[in-house]
């Protein structure tokens, strides 16, 4: 293949197996003049495994706004770009976002070199509803903003997908048993296409039982996939005053917050204390 002067190209690379690269890949990592990745140490095994030689820049979070700039300056020099994440598709809870953007106000050529990605990897073996699905990303390290947006995720009728740390992988299932109900339907997709991959479907109460029993369950990348709500609407208004106790909690006294919410929504105190204890728990 020819390759593109002056194009950045967006290049999905193996989650673990080598062997899931493209041809297409190989062929445009082996041909663009630099490589921009979010490891250049991890990038340069993958390119050393299939032989290929290439000139590597770092390009992840901390550095994003000044490697980018300098990755645009070059495709404006005429010179051929690639840019890859640690594993899958980049952009995808990966940097690159800043890099697209000055590369489309500078009127550069983008073009994408699609193939793996844990998202749809995990979607596609889950054995849940596939048909609307929406994608989380990680959520909140902060247990009162991760329980506040599972709150806000409570009655999402779509399969929820998520990514998250190895060392915050029981923390987030036990918060999502809280909120979601320990019964809900879920999968844990982890270490996709690797030695040690495991996926596995239960509830999220079973899930979470599981493990914290197996520290080895609890290490490497991992996607959780929950079973979108079945329960019907109408319960909007408790969901409101859900979270809106959750907020009161976080700088009040239980019983100033439950006297807060009362006067806010109308709501009966006996009621509000229930939910106030339900979130304490």
């Amino acid at each position: 293949m020819s390759i593109v002067k002056s194009a950045l190209y967006i290049v999905a690379t193996p989650l673990g197996n080598p062997h899931d690269i493209s041809r297409r890949a190989l062929e445009t990592l082996a041909g663009v003049d630099l490589v921009a990745a979010e490891d250049t140490r991890r990038t340069k095994r993958l390119l050393q495994y299939f032989n290929i030689s290439a000139v590597c820049i770092s390009l992840h979070e901390h550095n994003e706004s000044h490697a980018s700039a300098q990755v645009v300056k070059r495709l404006q020099a005429g010179q051929a770009v690639a840019l890859v994440s640690d594993a899958g598709t980049p952009l995808i809870s990966d940097p690159g976002y800043e890099l697209i953007r000055m590369a489309q106000q500078a009127m550069l050529r983008i073009i994408p070199v699609p193939g793996p990605s844990a998202l749809t990897a995990a979607l596609s073996v889950a054995g849940l509803p596939n048909d609307r699905f929406i994608f989380e990303g990680f959520l909140p390290a902060r247990t009162a903003a991760r329980l506040l947006r599972l709150e806000q995720l409570r009655n999402e009728p779509r399969t929820l997908i998520f990514y998250e740390a190895p060392h915050r992988i029981l923390a987030m299932l036990s918060d999502m048993a809280s909120i979601f109900g320990a019964d809900r339907e879920a999968v844990i997709a982890r270490e996709m296409t690797k030695t040690f991959e495991t996926i596995r479907r239960d509830s999220l109460g079973q899930l979470s039982d599981w493990i914290a029993s197996d520290k080895e369950q609890q290490r490497g990348e991992i996607v959780v996939l929950v079973h979108g709500s079945v329960e019907k609407p109408g319960d909007s208004a408790r969901v409101e005053i859900r979270m809106l106790l959750m907020v009161l909690l976080e700088n009040h006294p239980t019983k100033e917050a439950v006297k807060l919410a009362a006067d806010l929504t109308g709501e009966k105190r006996n009621r509000l204390y229930d939910i106030a204890l339900d979130i304490l728990q």
